[in-house]
């Protein structure tokens, strides 16, 4: 092993710490050894409080993997199957009105359903917004908790294409996998992720933690000041206060570290096999296809990111060398644009381990 690739993502990450307000935690593990694992910057800035090993962070759409796992530990329990048409499972009151006969859950679970995303980042479909932001223009995001509520943002726009064998990343799609999880389990969606998936994988730090609620060790996401010298601001009124379908968990670095091998070991959830998560069923691009909640390289390695205002998630594993990596930050690309780089050197540093 190549120690100086530590240094440089090391001395990468102090410099970031430094200079762009970096803040995070930065952890590789090969099977049980720590390989390498820093905190940088501040969890909560108003009262100095560093980020630690323990602290939990939010995690946008990283967290779509455990939706996805929840969806098939209630396929294995006989709940729904992947291969379900949604309109059968879910009541009309619960599914955008303009949603296929022919879409079914692995169509949702796969990126291949063709609906209309509520944030749509293709400026050549439907529902286009360049500004994340711009959704709460419609609904205040105080009200987003429980995920029906933003059926309404895309609910009666037109499929951009039918359910197949084009890839499309939807966040919508993971918000109806939510509700449908919810619908078939009888359970609310964050306790039927967090019973079902979450505690039997020895995730028990982790969680569907609302921003209103006080808890110990919380990651407050932070956006810059509005002007030089001003306050720092947080996130509260940029992203929904608690997490659904298609994101929002509260992690702790060990704890997504579990989840990755729980994924790739299996045996952890009822009916959920290694191929059922990481078998390829939609080219992306290039080596990458899509699994079930995860990307999936055509040599194994599989990996999920998630990005918000005020976060930045990454978490990797490579099953053949039983290799994690995992990243989570309480601040985004724009504070903090060099966390690009300093991502390709943790993973170029987890790839030299011999």
């Amino acid at each position: 092993m190549d120690e100086g690739h530590w240094q440089d993502v090391a001395a990468l990450a102090h410099r970031l710490e430094a200079e762009e307000s970096f803040s995070g935690i930065l952890r590789v593990t090969r099977g049980e050894q720590l390989l390498y694992e820093s905190c940088h910057g501040l969890a909560n800035r108003a009262d100095g409080i560093p980020v630690h090993r323990g602290t939990r962070f939010a995690t946008a759409s990283l967290s779509k993997m455990f939706t996805a796992v929840g969806v098939l530990d209630a396929a294995g329990r006989g709940e729904v199957g992947v291969h379900d048409r949604v309109v059968d499972v879910l009541p009309p009151g619960k599914r955008p009105s303009t949603l296929r006969d022919d879409v079914t859950v692995h169509h949702l679970l796969a990126h291949s359903s063709g609906i209309a995303d509520y944030f749509e980042e293709d400026e050549d479909l439907p529902g286009y917004r360049e500004d994340y932001g711009d959704i709460w223009d419609r609904i205040p995001n105080y009200r987003v908790r429980d995920y029906a509520s933003l059926l309404p943002l895309f609910a009666d726009l037109p499929p951009n294409f039918p359910p197949g064998d084009t890839f499309h990343y939807s966040n919508a799609g993971y918000v109806l996998l939510g509700i449908l999880l919810a619908e078939v389990s009888d359970l609310p969606f964050a306790e039927a992720v967090t019973s079902r998936v979450l505690d039997p994988a020895g995730m028990t730090r982790s969680g569907y933690l609302a921003f209103d609620e006080v808890h110990p060790d919380i990651a407050t996401g932070y956006l810059p000041p509005l002007a030089p010298g001003g306050p720092w601001r947080t996130n509260i009124y940029s992203v929904h206060p608690v997490g659904g379908g298609d994101g929002g968990a509260m992690v702790t670095a060990e704890d997504v570290e579990r989840f990755l091998r729980a994924v790739h070991r299996g045996g952890v959830w009822r009916g959920v096999t290694p191929a059922d998560v990481l078998t390829p069923r939609t080219a992306a691009e290039g080596r990458w296809s899509a699994g079930y909640g995860v990307s999936v390289r055509d040599d194994g390695v599989f990996c999920k990111d998630g990005g918000d205002p005020g976060v930045y998630t990454f978490a990797r594993c490579a099953p053949r060398t039983d290799t994690t990596l995992v990243f989570l930050a309480n601040v985004d690309e724009d504070t903090s644009p060099g966390m690009d780089e300093l991502l390709g050197l943790l993973v170029d540093a987890a790839d030299s381990v011999g």
